[in-house]
């Protein structure tokens, strides 16, 4: 039985002919097929994967040196276009909508021999916490089947959770690929907004959005990071900063200096397990040797308002453009004018939480009301970024909890959405502040749940991130 553990493993049972990339793509889409009550995909490319892997094992074997991710098998969220494939973000307005062309992110993966295995479930437009909005039903968490597997990114999550791939890919505009990540018991990380182009990612909220990736080791996802990032003339925002070439591990006689908020662990909404956990950990990288140090950070509570008024005043600006005409549902109702063309397919195609969020977004735009929130919170944005400058000039870190409980139970948060929006209250900052962070798996609860630590650190800092979350996964996994 096929067992992935690391590219760099794989690649060597490749090499010594213990297996083959069809064999490794057979493995996955028999533990698709058997788990499909996960709801983990809306599409499998079985047969065109199949054959990419039959085509790798041909150049593999004519002599041809292997690329960096020569028959790594990737999943991507269904946000995430690839060219003459369909991509629906999890929503009935582009339901059976092709793309023309395909994500940089993903010629990218193509270019260095990877095989993209399908497309995986969402909540609809990456808008929500428990991927119970999609137009093509709830995923479900394979380590308890009764709770979500976070969102809006949980079908990438699951798959890489439940063996279905070996990376995937998410994207995270306030928290999507992290909070899945710590449910679910893996990494993700959410790269510098900049590092990743953006070209071919459906837009949710433009200066928030980012392609992250989910792993079960670090030095993989470093790997996927090196082959993605890096400039695109199709992304005026993308960094042209030299990206970070080859994982190292860190050697562990290096000491750091780490900040924490004793608002965010003293915080009501935070578990009380999972703030007495956090804390002992502390006390560890203290007795270590490391410089862990309380900073206050008296703005927490703004996070949350001002992260929802600015997202969902994008959303409502980027989702205008689905209308019914140019692409995507259009209504069958008989006998309307144009602007109930428009308000008929709208309704009919948006889900509940799309429509919620566009509403508040035209709200918050409005004449009446732009002064009193949008500006305000475009200030309070402002404000973090300041903040957070001044602990990463006096700290190389920040530790963080990624998600105030653990795995919510399917339709906790449905009824209440005021309270699911609260539980991003630790991950909304990296995302409002532009900075990298990465969820890591390091505990279980008492309940059974697994549940991460945050890391966070300096814009266009991820080599130094992921080396410091690969040495605290594995101390903690040899203690």
């Amino acid at each position: 039985m096929f067992e992935f553990i690391s590219i760099e493993h794989y690649h060597a049972l490749l090499q010594k002919e213990t297996i083959t990339c069809e064999q490794a793509v057979h493995f996955y889409l028999q533990q698709i097929d058997k788990n499909k009550y996960l709801n983990v995909f809306i599409e499998v490319f079985e047969e065109e994967a199949l054959e990419r892997a039959k085509e790798l094992d041909l150049k593999r074997k004519s002599g041809a040196t292997p690329k960096k991710l020569h028959g790594v098998v990737i999943a991507i969220k269904d946000v995430i276009c690839y060219k003459n494939h369909q991509v629906s973000a999890a929503s009935d307005i582009l339901k059976g909508f092709i793309s023309l062309y395909s994500a940089t992110a993903v010629e990218r993966l193509l270019e260095e021999d990877a095989i993209i295995i399908g497309r995986t479930n969402c909540d609809e437009f990456a808008m929500g916490s428990t991927n119970e909005n999609s137009a093509y039903g709830k995923v479900l968490n394979a380590k308890d089947r009764t709770r979500t597997p976070g969102g809006s990114s949980g079908g990438s999550a699951v798959a890489i959770q439940a063996n279905f791939c070996m990376l995937s890919l998410g994207s995270d505009t306030g928290g999507s690929v992290r909070q899945p990540a710590d449910f679910c018991g893996i990494a993700g990380l959410k790269p510098s907004y900049g590092k990743i182009s953006r070209h071919g990612l459906i837009a949710y909220a433009s200066s928030f959005d980012q392609i992250g990736i989910f792993g079960k080791n670090i030095s993989d996802i470093s790997k996927v990071l090196d082959v993605i990032s890096g400039p695109d003339e199709f992304d005026s925002t993308v960094s042209h900063k030299k990206t970070e070439t080859g994982f190292v591990p860190l050697k562990e006689k290096k000491k750091f200096r780490f900040a924490y908020f004793p608002e965010a662990l003293d915080h009501p909404s935070l578990d009380t397990e999972i703030s007495a956990t956090i804390k002992n950990f502390i006390k560890e990288l203290e007795e270590d040797g490391n410089i862990v140090s309380p900073f206050s950070f008296e703005l927490l509570d703004y996070i949350v308002p001002a992260y929802y008024v600015l997202t969902t005043a994008e959303a409502s600006s980027n989702l205008s453009r689905y209308d019914g005409i140019r692409f995507g549902h259009r209504t069958s109702k008989p006998g309307i004018d144009i602007d109930e063309l428009y308000k008929q397919s709208r309704t009919e195609g948006f889900g509940k939480e799309v429509k919620r969020r566009i509403m508040l977004g035209s709200f918050v735009l409005s004449a009446g009301y732009y002064d009193a929130y949008y500006t305000r919170a475009l200030k309070v944005r402002r404000l973090l970024v300041e903040k957070i400058n001044e602990v990463l000039t006096q700290f190389d870190f920040i530790i963080i909890p990624t998600a105030p409980t653990t795995a919510f139970k399917l339709g906790e948060k449905t009824k209440d959405p005021v309270s699911m929006y609260l539980a991003d209250i630790y991950t909304v900052l990296a995302n409002l502040t532009g900075i990298p962070a990465v969820s890591i798996p390091l505990f279980q609860h008492s309940n059974g749940m697994p549940f991460g630590l945050q890391i966070m650190t300096k814009q266009y800092q991820e080599a130094l991130l992921l080396q410091i979350v690969d040495y605290l996964m594995n101390k903690h996994a040899k203690s």
